[in-house]
């Protein structure tokens, strides 16, 4: 009974959206530079690359990291628990969107849907940058520099 009460109060931390909340993240109306990867549990590369986003989570006030997951919504325990196993800090969110075409664009043009992928998005949303593919420590950190 134990393990399913702190389960419970785990499945709090990945919160469910819909893109329209995506676009309100991709707006940027704020201060903060916002690091926004699309990643799942099944893509190595997303995997691999996590802890690079943790650190920049970790070492920059001023940078938000949000973490977009694109696993299926059925998935929501497993994420859950890859989080909590994971020890991840930055904020992830589950897309509940299956037809990835009819968001994908409106993250970026440059975005041919393969994960994983990021989008770095300046104050107010002056400026951003896509990536797409396993970014390494030094790439994601020289990237975010044009913006801090």
């Amino acid at each position: 009974m134990a393990a399913f009460t702190s389960f419970s109060s785990l499945a709090q931390g990945v919160k469910v959206v819909k893109f329209d909340s995506i676009k309100e993240i991709l707006k940027n109306d704020s201060d903060q530079v916002k690091v926004v990867n699309f990643w799942a549990t099944w893509c190595r590369p997303c995997i691999k690359e996590l802890p690079n986003f943790e650190a920049i989570n970790a070492s920059h006030k001023n940078v938000e990291v949000i973490l977009v997951n694109l696993d299926f919504v059925e998935g929501l325990e497993k994420v859950n628990r890859f989080v909590e196993q994971r020890g991840l800090k930055s904020k992830v969110i589950l897309l509940d969107e299956i037809d990835y075409n009819t968001w994908i664009d409106q993250v970026s043009p440059e975005w041919s849907g393969a994960i994983p992928a990021t989008i770095i998005i300046g104050p107010h949303a002056v400026d951003k940058i896509f990536l797409e593919g396993e970014l390494t420590a030094s790439e994601l950190e020289n990237a975010l520099k044009q913006f801090l």
